[in-house]
């Protein structure tokens, strides 16, 4: 019997071939089980970042699962009959639950067939958003330039690298930090740019609301960028990330990304479509700092606000102090010790995965090299900070935002309601 894994890299190699409706026929042919794989991969727009297969019976024993367990969202439970369901409305897609399924019926929604019709059908421009953790996933020869080369050979209009608007999102929280710091009691809780960390504060931490900078992720900070200046186009995220399935749900900023994709799941579509991305020309346009580079792991956001802070108001009188929480694990023990008054610092971060991004359930390397590659890739900027980086000011400027101050507006596209 194949594996959801398997039919889906079934259904790429044949839309790559040019037989995907005689293949999702077969398959359609092959049996309930088959069936019903398919389904999930034909139609995921309203499943849940991890989604069970309902015909597959669990191996766990009576009683709660170690899925159950490893859930801090309380997304996972038994109904009457023993089965075990994920709820669409509280998932966040932290995968804790995928490293404790032992039956593998546990897995994440892939979103490539509707977004093949897109790509395939040329009635809208794609674009491709890749996350800041992308240096190295797809080896050491994997040049940006090569990588947005390779988009285009598999059907996307162009790629932009989330890493710009990581760059604004920074200038951003540098201004509201200065903006709420005014004296040694108070603090700011970031990272916008981890789903779980805010959810987690959300959904159950929601007494610190207050302390969240009202800013969007990077990610929906750039599928609006593109919007905005193409308001026909449809975006697709990828990352290492299967959090940012639910991420791009959310009522409030549902607008900004159409499709979220893993590197895992685009390695597979590379593979599909006979991409070798060594082999590709240069295709260079990107300009982002040190700062937005270096969000892929966990203290980037620090230092980069950090550093952008020292550059914008230089006569500060309270310093930014930071601490971070590494893992979702951490992150709570933050929260908790926040709540009680044993935190001194006034700038929080908080990454659900250990390591930050790079430490993605979806990434394709190791934390420790991803973390070097991406701290090597952000010592190449030839700018220190977005405040210094032209490229960001002449994209604001396009935007309609007359000065940086202008993005603590409460209509800015980079704030969100909370």
């Amino acid at each position: 019997m194949k594996t959801y894994d398997d039919i889906f890299q079934q259904l790429v190699n044949a839309a790559y071939r040019g037989n995907l409706n005689d293949t999702i026929n077969e398959i359609r042919k092959s049996g309930k089980s088959g069936e019903e794989k398919l389904d999930l991969l034909l139609h995921p727009e309203n499943l849940s970042p991890v989604v069970h297969l309902e015909q597959d019976d669990c191996s766990c024993s009576p009683g709660t699962s170690p899925c159950e367990v490893a859930c801090l969202f309380s997304a996972i439970e038994k109904d009457a009959n023993g089965h075990v369901r994920v709820s669409s409305e509280t998932c966040v897609g932290c995968a804790r639950c995928l490293d404790s399924c032992k039956s593998g019926h546990l897995v994440d929604r892939k979103d490539f067939i509707p977004l093949f019709e897109d790509l395939s059908s040329r009635k809208h421009p794609v674009y491709a958003m890749i996350a800041p953790a992308f240096v190295g996933q797809f080896s050491s020869d994997v040049t940006p330039g090569k990588l947005r080369t390779a988009f285009k050979r598999i059907g996307f209009y162009g790629m932009l690298e989330v890493a710009l608007a990581a760059d604004i999102l920074t200038l951003k929280e540098a201004f509201e930090f200065d903006q709420a710091i005014q004296n040694d009691e108070d603090f700011l809780l970031t990272s916008c740019c981890c789903p779980m960390w805010v959810a987690m504060i959300r959904k159950t931490y929601h007494t610190l609301v207050p302390h969240m900078p009202a800013s969007v992720s990077p990610m929906v900070a750039a599928g609006r960028i593109i919007k905005h200046m193409h308001p026909e186009a449809k975006t697709v995220f990828i990352g290492p990330c299967i959090a940012k399935k639910a991420e791009a749900k959310e009522p409030d900023i549902r607008d900004a990304v159409d499709y979220v994709l893993t590197f895992q799941e685009i390695a597979q579509i590379f593979d599909a479509a006979e991409i070798v991305i060594p082999s590709l020309e240069e295709d260079e346009r990107d300009h982002s700092s040190r700062g937005g580079r270096i969000y892929a792991r966990t203290g980037g956001v620090s230092t980069a606000v950090s550093s952008a802070l020292t550059r914008l108001r230089p006569d500060r009188i309270i310093p930014l102090r930071s601490e971070q929480a590494d893992g979702i694990v951490a992150c709570k023990k933050m929260l908790k010790d926040i709540l009680g008054g044993e935190v001194k610092a006034n700038f929080l971060e908080g990454m659900g995965c250990v390591g930050g991004c790079v430490g993605g359930p979806k990434s394709l390397i190791k934390v420790d090299l991803a973390t070097k590659q991406v701290n090597d890739y952000g010592d190449e900027a030839s700018y220190e900070t977005p405040a210094d980086n032209p490229f960001v000011l002449q994209l604001l400027d396009r935007l309609g935002y007359d000065t940086l101050e202008a993005l603590l507006s409460h209509e800015s596209m980079f704030t969100r309601k909370f």
